[in-house]
This record gives structure tokens, C-alpha cells and sequence, in this order.
């Protein structure tokens, strides 16, 4: 099969919507603990309101994706943006924490946008650009998380409203909601799919019977045990920077910037070059080398604060922050400052390197994992496959602040990403057993 370049007409218009829709999550995750609270909230229910999401998509995303293989991606991206949009109303509108969690709720069990997105790109795409295109949809991913924390965060500078960063997260869904409308084109015709692709039990039971097909359970878990490992990382990110760096709030926003960056120029200007190069099979390898030795580094960074830090302006405002979601499930996680007299660039220099390895693993790592399971796939079962895949990161997403926070508490800033690096090592270890080579593909033609 000679290999062709990606239809960025067709792409783009999934690529905005997808953009959009996480712009609209983002701007209320870094801020669902502070609704929580609002409403005299204890640390268990803060974490039930963080849970609620990623546990509920475990039923919704894989029933949604099958159903996207039995009707088509439009009518299943226009239901789940809907609920979301909802979802967001019930939010600015709540006046309980009850109502708080069923918001969460009910755009878990109907918001399967991402996948329904990627289920999009499969087929659009083959094998020698599949990656590529899934590549994209993360970078609008990444897109959404650098610019939604931010509009959270300003929205509530000139609002003390918790309604206000709601109704913009609506308004964007809405927007959304217009361009999937007018712009997607149906990318899954009638000619395609087929009504035994969805039956009640098969869809009840689609996580068993993935977890049952050899060339599809071991890359199911490999997902689902990265992602553990990488939402740690994430959910960890702020607690580690301020013990070791003395960063706070703007700090940690900036970081996160960075991050967005490097993930989004890896997923648009280096993916589609390097599945080309070494295909599929290598650039998970070489996804989960990176992200262990940036683990790895990020745990050896050294206890040096930023130039501008002062250690008692920090400690005064440590006591005006509400607890992370994080510290809401396990209870108060220790920190240690570090000393004014430590001073330097040292410390920031180092962890702004080790960040552009975890960077690029964490930009290449689902996409090629994605992509090698819709490869073992029927054409009819992307969406199905996609959905179950994406319930395994929202099961990860779930466990993986708990995990991460217990063993920062037992063991200290470093020990959950030195755990996190040696567990990387060994899932490529693993890989290098149970994902077999595949040749790299020619270069593409017009």
C-alpha cells in the first residue's frame, strides 16, 4: 500500500472541535475542588466530585463508541457535546454539592467526545498516517490545557463567582456544538457500518471482549498502566515544584505552559515524521524511554529554590490555598520548603530539561497506542475499540492521584517519580517482548 499524506481539509475541522471541547473541560478541572468546597464539602466528598467523571466515562465511553460504529460519528459527537453543555449549566446552576457531582455524572456517562473524535480520524486515515492524525487530536488536547487553566483562572479575577468560569465553559461547548453542525462532514458512511456492531451485550461486555483478543489486551493495559504512572506525574506536578523549586500558583501555571508546548509541538510537527521512520511499534518504545528518563530526572532535581523566592511570603500563602483534589483523598501531604539561602537557577534550569523528555513521551505514547489497536481492529470496531481504550486513561485518571499522593506522603517529594521513571522502564522492558516490530513505512506521496 503505498502511504499518502494526511487530508488536513477533513482533519482540521475535528481538530477545532476537539480544541474547543477540551478548552471548555479545562477551564472547570482546575477548579472542581474550590465547587466542592463551596458547599462545605468533606475531604471524601471532594474526592468523590473528582472521581465522579473518570468513573462514570468507564460505562459511558465504550457504549458510546460502539454506537458511534452503528450510527455514525456525528449523531453520537452531537449527543455527547450536548450533554456536556449541559453538563456545564448544571454546574453554574448548582446549589448543592449533589448537584455538583451529578454535573460530573452525567457528562461522564455522555461525554465521549475525545473518542468519538479519534474514532473520526481512523477513518479518514490508514496505517501510514493513522498515528498522525491521532497525534493531532492530542495536540488540540494540549492546546486546551495550556489556555483553559488560564481563562479559569482570570475569569475568577474579576468574578469571586464559581457560576461565572461555568458559563464560559458552556459558552465554548456551545461553540463546539456549532462547528461539529456545520463543519464535520459524516466520516463513517451507512456503506460502513454494520448492524451487528452493536448489540446490548456486546456493547455491556465490549471491555471483556477487547481484554479477550491477544493483539489487543496486553496494549489495553500497557495504556492503562502509563497512564497511571503519567497522571501521577500531572496531579503531583504542583506539590513537587513547590517543595523542591519554591513555586507557587503563576509558577506551576507557567510549567504546565511549557509542557503544553513541548506536547504540542510533538504531536504536530514530530509524530506523523517520526511513525513514518520507525512505525508504531518503535515509537511506543521510544515513548516510554523518554517518559522514564524524564521521571527519572525529575526526581534528581535539586533542592534549589527559583532566584525570587522567599521562604516566608511562600508559607503565608500555603495557608490561603484550598486543598487539591489530592490531598482531598489521602489527607494533608507533608512539605518541606525549601531554604532562602539555596537560591539559584540551578534547580529550574535542571527540571525545565528533564520536562522535554516526559514531553515528547507523553505526546507520542497514546496516539501509537492507539493507533496499533484499531490496527488489530475490525474497520467497523474503531470507535468501540477507541471507547474502551479511553475508559482505561479515565480508570487510570481515577486511582492515579491516590496512588501518587500515598507514596508522596510515605516517601517524600522524589519517591513517586522515581517509582514512576523505574515502572517506565519496566513497562518498555515488557514492550520490548510483547509488541512485535514492524517494518517502517515509505515515505508519503501527494
Amino acid at each position: 500500500m503505498t502511504p499518502k499524506r494526511l487530508d488536513f481539509g477533513r482533519v482540521l475541522p475535528i481538530f477545532a472541535l476537539t480544541f474547543v471541547d477540551v478548552l471548555g473541560l479545562t477551564i472547570i478541572l482546575p477548579l472542581l475542588h474550590l465547587y466542592a468546597a463551596a458547599y462545605g464539602a468533606n475531604p471524601v466528598q471532594i474526592g468523590l466530585v473528582a472521581a465522579a467523571f473518570p468513573l462514570t466515562q468507564l460505562i459511558g465511553v465504550p457504549i458510546m463508541g460502539a454506537l458511534s460504529d452503528r450510527y455514525g460519528r456525528k449523531p453520537l459527537l452531537l449527543i455527547s457535546q450536548v450533554s456536556t453543555f449541559i453538563s456545564f449549566l448544571m454546574l453554574a446552576a448548582a446549589n448543592s454539592l449533589e448537584m455538583v457531582i451529578l454535573s460530573r455524572v452525567v457528562d461522564g456517562l455522555f461525554g465521549a467526545n475525545l473518542a468519538t473524535a479519534q474514532a473520526a480520524i481512523t477513518d479518514i486515515t490508514d496505517e501510514s498516517n493513522r498515528t498522525q492524525g491521532l497525534g493531532l487530536t492530542g495536540a488540540a488536547f494540549g492546546l486546551g490545557f495550556i489556555l483553559g487553566p488560564a481563562i479559569a483562572l482570570g475569569s475568577l479575577e474579576f468574578s469571586d463567582s464559581l457560576s461565572v468560569p461555568a458559563l464560559i465553559a458552556a459558552a465554548y461547548s456551545l461553540v463546539s456544538i456549532g462547528l461539529t453542525l456545520f463543519g464535520f462532514r459524516e466520516t463513517l458512511p451507512p456503506s460502513q457500518r454494520r448492524a451487528s456492531s452493536f448489540r446490548r451485550s456486546a456493547v455491556v461486555f465490549s471491555t471483556l471482549r477487547m481484554l479477550r483478543r491477544p493483539q489487543v489486551n496486553h496494549l489495553l493495559v500497557l495504556m492503562f498502566a502509563q497512564q497511571v504512572v503519567f497522571f501521577a506525574f500531572e496531579s503531583l506536578l504542583g506539590l513537587f515544584t513547590l517543595s523542591r523549586l519554591g513555586l507557587l500558583g503563576q509558577g506551576n501555571a507557567l510549567i504546565f505552559i511549557y509542557v503544553g508546548v513541548v506536547l504540542v509541538y510533538v504531536q504536530v510537527r514530530l509524530i506523523g515524521r517520526w511513525t513514518r521512520r520507525f512505525g508504531e511499534s518503535r515509537l511506543v518504545l521510544i515513548a516510554l524511554g523518554a517518559l522514564a528518563v524524564g521521571l527519572l530526572m525529575v526526581a534528581a532535581t535539586p533542592d534549589q529554590p527559583h532566584p525570587l523566592y522567599i521562604e516566608r511570603q511562600v508559607e503565608a500563602s500555603i495557608r490561603e490555598l484550598a486543598p487539591s483534589s489530592t490531598e482531598s483523598l489521602i489527607g494533608d501531604i507533608p512539605i518541606t520548603l525549601p531554604e532562602d539561602s539555596r537560591r539559584g537557577f540551578g534547580g529550574i534550569i535542571w527540571f525545565l530539561i528533564a520536562i522535554i523528555p516526559i514531553g515528547i513521551g507523553s505526546g507520542l505514547i497514546r496516539p501509537a497506542l492507539n493507533s496499533l489497536m484499531v490496527r488489530h481492529a475490525e474497520k467497523h470496531e474503531s470507535g468501540a475499540i477507541l471507547g474502551v481504550s479511553a475508559s482505561f486513561v479515565s480508570l487510570a485518571n481515577a486511582v492515579a492521584p491516590l496512588i501518587g499522593g500515598l507514596i508522596f506522603q510515605a516517601g517524600g517529594a522524589t519517591a513517586p517519580f522515581l517509582i514512576g521513571g523505574l515502572v517506565m522502564a519496566g513497562l518498555l522492558l515488557v514492550s520490548l517482548v510483547i509488541i512485535p516490530p514492524q517494518p517502517a513505512a515509505p515515505q508519503p506521496t501527494d
